[in-house]
């Protein structure tokens, strides 16, 4: 194995081991998101996000939290257990802010993915794909 891949066989072998000792709080968030980085093959850690509820019957987005990506990529306690309510959410991630610090241009300065929750005693998982040039998301597990 080359030393230039092995920072990214190790945070690979994090990514996929067991949650054990990563870090993780102990309290499940009932609502998570996880970014990886597509164009280097690695999470994206540090990206700045924003979790958001529609209020005021469909008028006013209120911000719940502002949180950055661990490094695995993901941003545990979104929301605490009991903190969800049904309804319109948004998560809005900062692309250009990571990919500045990257020195990368991109063509999405931020990524909004906004979902609804209709059952609040479900969990959700909120992944997003990520390159300077392409995203995707999908409802999770």
């Amino acid at each position: 194995m080359s030393s230039a891949s092995a920072p990214r066989l190790r945070a690979l072998q994090r990514h996929l081991g067991s949650r054990e000792g990563r870090g993780m709080e102990p309290v499940r968030s009932p609502l998570t998101t996880h970014v990886l980085d597509t164009a280097s093959g690695l999470p994206a850690q540090g990206l700045c996000l924003c979790l958001s509820r529609l209020e005021d019957h469909g008028q006013q987005w209120t911000e719940l939290r502002r949180s950055y990506t661990d490094p695995d990529g993901r941003c545990p306690g979104l929301l605490l257990p009991g903190q969800m309510k049904a309804g319109t959410y948004k998560l809005t991630f900062d692309t250009e802010g990571y990919w500045k610090k990257r020195g990368q241009d991109s063509f999405y300065p931020y990524v909004e993915v906004v979902f609804t929750i209709t059952n609040e005693t479900h969990k959700f998982h909120v992944p997003l794909l990520l390159s300077p040039w392409s995203y995707t998301t999908y409802r999770g597990s």
